[in-house]
């Protein structure tokens, strides 16, 4: 299947939009290999290496896999992989027949989780402050960010005419006001070329022309919008003075990834935040374990901030409706006042739970059309909340 794939692509450079809007990898037929591949598939990409490894041991708790949704869900035909770890120990382990513990994953999403670590440095340092507009540090942000503080953009708390649609379309391109989809964001994101005619995009510009769009959040809902977080990542480069990618070579080395890690760069060539990482489902497991020791790295440098993790689940943030209402975003990461975590699109989770010094790494992929189950992460994070707390 893979080299009939790839001489695919071969012909067909533009990776084929298809009817739903989806570039080839994304398609339903295609999209376990494109979570697998996208490395190899994004335009521009960086790949990151630890200085410093955190050996895990294999120390299994039979009860983990003894749950009845643990072997639910991953005995179905999206599952691709699993890890749970505590501490320096790898409590459970689970590969679908075709993934493996060498092999890296899209991370969607779980990727905006950077910034809370870049954040807490920042907060800690005295760099940025969160309640200043982002006009402050972006002077030329266009009316779809002006009068929005920083901490709105974090929390997800901005109106404005970008709209995270994954079904619209992205030819032609909207003028100028319209409604932004996430069409458009993927071609910042260098992940598909721009229609014909248009010059391109990267992820600064895409922000700097989203545009008010004159409605308001009065019940401070959740308002989900990748847009902010490449937005948040400008406005933390800019404030450090250092470059994204000097931020993330600290953050693989802190989190002792042992296998490399994986970005998609913009045209611009600036790391996509909003979701381009992928990392093998053992290392994400790593990833999270830096949340749950407040950011300390394996290194002995903090990259993150306890204080700010602890801010960050500790009742605050935007509120979400339907399944997940329990929960909250905030500072980039999703928080049931216990845990910390992120989703990625199309079936991914990551969760850390400071108290308990643990984490679970979920990856799988869902085979729909736009990739989309509202009933299905809900399941994923209930069983994830369920390990944690019985540890």
């Amino acid at each position: 299947m893979t080299s009939d794939l790839s001489s695919h692509l071969i012909r067909n450079p533009d990776l084929d939009v298809d009817a739903d809007n989806l570039g080839f990898w994304n398609q339903a037929e295609n999209r376990r290999w494109g979570f697998r591949n996208l490395h190899w598939l994004h335009r521009h990409g960086l790949s990151l290496r630890a200085s410093h490894v955190l050996q895990l041991r294999t120390r299994i708790d039979r009860a983990i896999g003894d749950q009845p949704e643990v072997r639910r869900l991953t005995d179905t035909t999206m599952f691709c992989g699993m890890v749970v770890a505590q501490g320096r120990d790898v409590l459970f382990e689970k590969y679908a027949p075709d993934f493996g513990p060498d092999m890296p994953h899209s991370m969607q999403s779980i990727t905006k989780t950077h910034l809370n670590l870049i954040y807490g440095r920042l907060i800690a340092d005295g760099r940025v402050n969160l309640e200043q507009k982002v006009e402050h540090y972006i002077p030329e942000i266009g009316s779809g960010y002006r009068g929005a503080s920083v901490q709105q953009v974090l929390d997800m708390n901005v109106m404005n005419n970008f709209d995270e649609d994954y079904a619209a379309p992205y030819d032609p391109w909207p003028a100028k006001g319209e409604r932004m989809g996430y069409g458009q964001e993927e071609v910042a994101m260098n992940w598909r070329l721009p229609p014909p005619g248009h010059p391109g995009i990267g992820v600064r510009e895409l922000a700097v022309d989203l545009t008010e769009d004159g409605t308001t959040n009065p019940d401070n809902l959740m308002h989900y919008k990748s847009a902010n977080t490449d937005l948040a990542g400008w406005i933390a480069e800019n404030e450090s003075g250092r470059d994204l990618k000097a931020h993330l070579v600290e953050i693989v080395n802190a989190a002792g990834l042992e296998n490399t890690f994986y970005i998609s760069l913009d045209c611009d060539f600036v790391p996509v935040l909003s979701g381009g990482g992928l990392m093998t489902a053992r290392d994400m497991a790593r990833y999270g374990l830096l949340f749950a020791r407040g950011g300390m790295g394996v290194d002995g440098n903090p990259v993150g901030d306890p204080d700010f993790i602890e801010t960050t689940r500790n009742d605050r943030g935007t509120y979400l409706v339907g399944p997940r209402g329990d929960q909250r975003y905030s500072n980039q990461m999703f928080t049931n006042g216990t845990w910390v975590g992120h989703g990625g699109y199309g079936g991914q989770f990551l969760m850390a739970d400071p108290d308990k010094e643990a984490a679970v790494s979920f990856f799988s992929v869902l085979e729909t059309s736009h990739a989309q189950d509202e009933s299905y992460l809900p399941e994923v994070i209930a069983m994830s909340q369920e390990i944690l707390a019985r540890l």
